[in-house]
């Protein structure tokens, strides 16, 4: 069975992050969606929250896809969840080149750390390459319309949080 992982923060998930997981659901047979707790962000929604809100958001993706797709929480090191999760491959969207100077270091560390565990970048598409979740939450906290950069039922979390 192949294993892939996505991770990230998801505070909040948003349709660019739904965009990538689609895709990568077409090329593992499961999609661990690793969930940082990272307390350096200080994360507008708490761990639970956002785990949840993968799990509502991601549903139809199984179904869809066939995939199986499930939320995991982690605090460890990336590799060291990758490991733990039994992934051979470990996915990560792009959105601009600014991304991938960044992304080439962190490849380059992983595969130092453990060079059995491939990384897979995504582009995200046209239309959902701006979307950054801290920009979708600066929008909401200046009352700005977030309904093209998250699902309705994101966007109802925002508005109440932030309300």
């Amino acid at each position: 069975m192949r294993v892939g992982l996505y991770p990230g923060t998801f505070d909040p998930i948003t349709l660019g992050h739904i965009d990538i997981i689609r895709r990568a659901a077409a090329l593992v047979d499961k999609l661990v969606i690793g969930v940082a707790i990272n307390r350096d962000k200080g994360p507008l929604f708490s761990l639970e929250e956002r785990v949840s809100m993968i799990e509502a958001e991601c549903a139809h993706l199984t179904e869809q896809t066939g995939t199986e797709i499930v939320a995991h929480p982690f605090e460890n090191l990336l590799i060291d969840c990758a490991r733990d999760v039994g992934a051979q491959i470990i996915v990560r969207g792009l959105r601009a080149v600014a991304d991938f100077e960044y992304e080439f270091q962190m490849v380059g560390m992983n595969r130092a750390l453990d060079d059995s565990i491939e990384t897979v970048f995504l582009m995200a598409e046209a239309r959902h390459q701006a979307i950054a979740s801290k920009l979708v939450k600066e929008i909401a906290r200046l009352n700005g319309d977030v309904s093209k950069f998250v699902t309705p039922r994101v966007n109802e979390a925002l508005r109440e949080r932030l309300g």
